[in-house]
């Protein structure tokens, strides 16, 4: 799991931070990962959880130091994302591995979608029915394939790899029985309900 921090203009924008000169790339370890429909689990150490709906990429074969013009080749296709965050824990610990790390805290799915043009998706975020993110992969400040050809410059990218792309403006804070959807056109509907640890 792969992902990219600050990559919307409009987000940029309504945290009065500058557009970066290249992508902020962080990881998410595996046990993050759960499928629509599981729950998301708020953990005893955080008092502040975080969605952030994001478009996501799904690696097909082995790539690495590949051109963004030829990125394409190495896409098995798209899907939604939910970047949850402990947003607490990140400003406390100044980074964000702990903050992204918790079991639960990366829904992808409902599916993976090919044909689609990445650069022009409308994506939505409603925690219970209510609409709270609403833009467009337009407004991404890296494109998918720049994204696939930056990140293959760092890291090996292998099968399954998974790159989130980036959260646009509107991100608040999940509680205990929340429902969050994250809406991405042509792709679907990826839907989580938030639960306590026990």
């Amino acid at each position: 799991m792969i992902a990219i921090g600050l990559n919307y203009r409009d987000h940029a924008n309504e945290l009065n931070m500058p557009v970066p000169e290249y992508p902020i790339v962080f990881l998410k370890p595996p046990t993050s990962v759960i499928e629509d429909g599981d729950d998301i689990i708020l953990p005893p150490q955080t008092q502040e959880l975080h969605y952030e709906g994001e478009l996501g990429i799904v690696i097909s074969r082995q790539v690495k130091n590949v051109p963004a013009s030829d990125a394409d080749r190495y896409i098995a296709g798209f899907t939604c994302a939910n970047d949850v965050t402990a947003r607490d824990l990140q400003r406390k610990d100044g980074q964000w591995t702990r903050a992204k790390s918790f079991d639960t805290f990366c829904p992808l799915g409902p599916r993976i979608v090919k044909d689609v043009d990445p650069g022009k998706l409308g994506i939505t975020t409603r925690v219970n029915g209510q609409i709270r993110q609403q833009s467009t992969t337009a407004n991404m400040i890296f494109s998918v394939y720049e994204l696939v050809s930056f990140i293959s410059g760092i890291m090996t990218l292998l099968p399954g790899d998974v790159i989130i792309t980036g959260t646009p403006p509107g991100v608040g804070q999940l509680y205990p029985g929340d429902t969050v959807e994250i809406d991405i056109e042509r792709i679907g509907v990826l839907k989580n309900t938030v639960r306590r640890a026990t």
